[in-house]
């Protein structure tokens, strides 16, 4: 207990006995504040009578008082997000001179509602607006030699009613968490894959998750919207002896529609030395380890057109034999066979070397910057999301040292089908993480990512569908947001952005912790109509787009130039922004069209729209046909690798599109190894690149290459 002069005790006394009862404006007198009763806590007490919990309980006589230094203070959960709309506090003698009355979502991120300097104590009665669950008293000077004392701190606003989403809970009726010992574990793979094999637009979502241990025997097909992930800290934790196969019996062993599944984190030991991942796009094949050979073939080598390989380390030999293109990133390989246009490696052990003149390679030593997807894995029986660090310049895989921060299940809001935007938004804006398990999730509004850091975390291609011409997404400009392993299939109705990363005019660095999105595809038409004028549009700086999939729908429902019109896939106005693994198709107009500076993109796979009704629907500025990935005229500095376009206009196969690649020609713009390709003569390409590069001609879909430009 603090001691005091005679005269300052007595003033005290003095101005104890001149207090009202009640400390709330006459307006609200009759009201009881948000606070009162609620959990406060403080940065220290002076001792156990001066508790935080003393300033909201609606007693005058007891009071909350910190130790005697500057830089203290006392916050209140309101137990549910409100509409703050008055605090009033009333101050001891030992009062704050200078003080933050600020608010917060999630306790840790604050907004000031209103500063004040040269307080002189009483009661301070402060009209402010905002919203949030949490309001504190940020003490920033004292004005006596004690700390800072509070008979009440007092907050008035409204409240929606809806009790604060939990985190945490079950994963849903679409995740299927398994063990060796499960009963009937193949039973369980083959029903899935009998439903999911030729489903490519259908509604089923699944997730299987397997705990770490030994599995024998075991042949897990995966069909479409099927994920198969190991729930250990590393891929060998989880150990399959048997095969993890994906195939094209389904498509007359065509598998260039083999979209939407994947495989993460764990260990392969083929049956017959080789496992087989025929893929096309959006099929991301992560962290795993191939304990033998990796064909990405179909059986009998038909048609393939994949695909993406990261943080992988494949024993034996990969085969892509059919594959026209192909990305790997930051893994390691026993070898590497053959190619047909396009395979581009960075950060890969083992890769083969550029030959892009003669053949199909493109080789980096390093990738410049990654941070590898967040998953989910078992900390003993606990479920906990592990989020990677951000690596620079790195080679090989990045286990199993694991750099990087765990979260538990219990801070992220665990979504289920049926479940509304405004519960998601509600849980965001109290902090919580979202990770949406297997499901179709209609939004009749906008999804809001607003805090530093926030993870979105997709389960089984979990699927957000606006309805009624909203955006999907939208992302603050703030650090270190990572978006993870879903798609976004447009609605009916246009939506302007489907997801929006950055508020327009975004200025602030994020290079020491970018916001990232990985495996996050885009859909307009297929399994239905679909319109957006923009698919992803990219205003913060540092972003990292590590493997998307933007796809203006070419087959299924729905499908027509004006049906699933969708001007743009993505529009880079950030700076500094890298995108690894960057497949784009379809659109209307540009499918890329990067206004940022110092871009880089390694690997861009296009094909133009099929649909093009004639060569005036796509003429513009005097130029036939929008460019696969345009540079803004006004950049200066831009760097990309291993870039391909192909035509294949079937409405109009006359179309002579101007080129594939349209750049300013600055000495900070480099672009290496472009090919454009006429598909069996379906339409062709006058240039590769502005106008450098042999035409494409006849039927016999040979590429046209530029390996340096300018």
């Amino acid at each position: 207990m603090r001691l005091r002069s005679l005269g300052v005790a007595l003033a005290a006394m003095a101005a104890l006995l001149a207090l009202p009862v009640a400390h709330a404006p006459a307006a609200q007198a009759a009201d009881t504040p948000l606070s009162q009763g609620k959990t406060a806590t403080a940065s220290s007490e002076e001792n156990a009578g001066t508790a935080a919990g003393n300033a909201v309980d609606g007693n005058t006589g007891t009071r909350w008082s910190s130790a005697f230094t500057d830089d203290q203070w006392l916050q209140v959960d309101l137990g549910a997000t409100a509409q703050v709309s008055q605090v009033v506090l009333n101050w001891e003698t030992a009062y704050g001179k200078d003080y933050k009355v600020q608010i917060s979502a999630d306790g840790s991120n604050w907004t000031d509602l209103q500063s004040v300097t040269g307080g002189d104590g009483g009661t301070d009665t402060l009209t402010v607006s905002g919203q949030g669950r949490y309001v504190r008293m940020l003490g920033v000077h004292r004005a006596t030699q004690w700390g800072y004392s509070l008979w009440e701190f007092q907050v008035y606003g409204t409240t929606t009613g809806t009790p604060p989403v939990q985190g945490g809970g079950d994963l849903g009726p679409n995740v299927i968490v398994v063990d060796p010992s499960t009963p009937d574990l193949q039973a369980k793979f083959d029903s899935v894959f009998a439903q999911q094999e030729s489903a490519q637009f259908g509604t089923g979502r699944y997730q299987f998750l397997l705990k770490p241990g030994t599995y024998s025997g075991i042949n897990a097909q995966i069909g479409f919207y099927t994920s198969i992930s190991g729930l250990g800290l590393n891929p060998d934790d989880t150990q399959i002896n048997g095969d993890v196969t994906v195939d094209a019996g389904w498509f007359n062993g065509n598998a260039t529609q083999n979209f939407w599944r994947s495989a993460e984190n764990f260990a392969v030991t083929p049956s017959n030395g080789t496992d087989r991942w025929a893929v096309a796009q959006a099929a991301p094949f992560r962290r795993i380890h191939v304990k033998g050979g990796l064909n990405l073939a179909p059986n009998g080598y038909g048609w393939a057109s994949g695909g993406y390989i990261a943080d992988s380390k494949i024993d034996g030999t990969v085969g892509p034999y059919s594959q026209q293109q192909w990305y790997t990133r930051d893994s390691s390989v026993g070898g590497w066979t053959n190619g047909v246009w396009n395979m581009t490696f960075s950060g890969v052990e083992g890769a083969p070397a550029t030959n892009f003149d003669t053949g199909p390679y493109t080789t980096l030593d390093t990738t410049p910057v990654s941070r590898e997807k967040p998953f989910l894995y078992l900390d003993g029986s606990a479920y906990k999301v592990f989020v990677p660090a951000k690596r620079t310049n790195a080679r090989g895989v990045s286990w199993p040292a694991n750099a990087g921060t765990s979260i538990p299940l219990d801070q992220f809001y665990v979504v289920k089908p049926g479940a509304t935007a405004a519960t998601i938004n509600q849980a965001l804006a109290q902090g919580l993480n979202l990770l949406f398990t297997p499901g179709i999730y209609h939004l009749d509004q906008t999804i809001n990512v607003t805090r530093a850091n926030t993870v979105v975390l997709g389960l089984g291609l979990a699927t957000l569908v606006p309805d009624n011409g909203v955006d999907a997404m939208h992302v603050a400009d703030v650090d270190g947001v990572k978006l993870a392993g879903f798609l976004i299939d447009a609605g009916t109705v246009n939506s302007d952005t489907l997801l929006r990363i950055g508020d327009p005019g975004s200025t602030a660095d994020h290079s020491a912790n970018p916001t990232s999105m990985q495996d996050v595809f885009v859909r307009i038409g297929g399994a239905g109509p679909g319109l957006a004028t923009n698919s992803v549009v990219v205003n913060s700086n540092n972003v990292i787009i590590d493997h998307t999939w933007l796809w203006r729908a070419d087959h299924g429902s729905g499908v027509g130039w004006d049906t699933n019109r969708a001007d743009y896939g993505l529009r880079v106005n950030g700076n500094d922004v890298l995108a690894t693994g960057l497949f784009v198709e379809h659109f209307n107009k540009y499918d890329v069209y990067w206004n940022g500076e110092r871009g880089r993109t390694i690997f861009f796979q296009n094909e133009k729209a099929y649909d093009a009704p004639n060569a005036a629907a796509i003429t513009h500025d005097g130029v036939v046909g929008y460019a696969a990935y345009k540079v803004a005229d006004t950049v200066t500095t831009h760097e990309a690798w291993g870039l391909g376009s192909y035509c294949n206009y079937t409405a109009d196969p006359t179309i002579v599109q101007s080129n594939g690649f349209q750049v300013p020609t600055g000495s900070g713009i480099k672009m290496h190894d472009l090919l454009v390709i006429s598909l069996g003569g379906m339409g062709q390409y006058a240039h590769v690149v502005n106008t450098t590069g042999s035409p494409t001609s006849g039927t016999s879909t040979t590429p046209s290459k530029v390996t340096q430009f300018p």
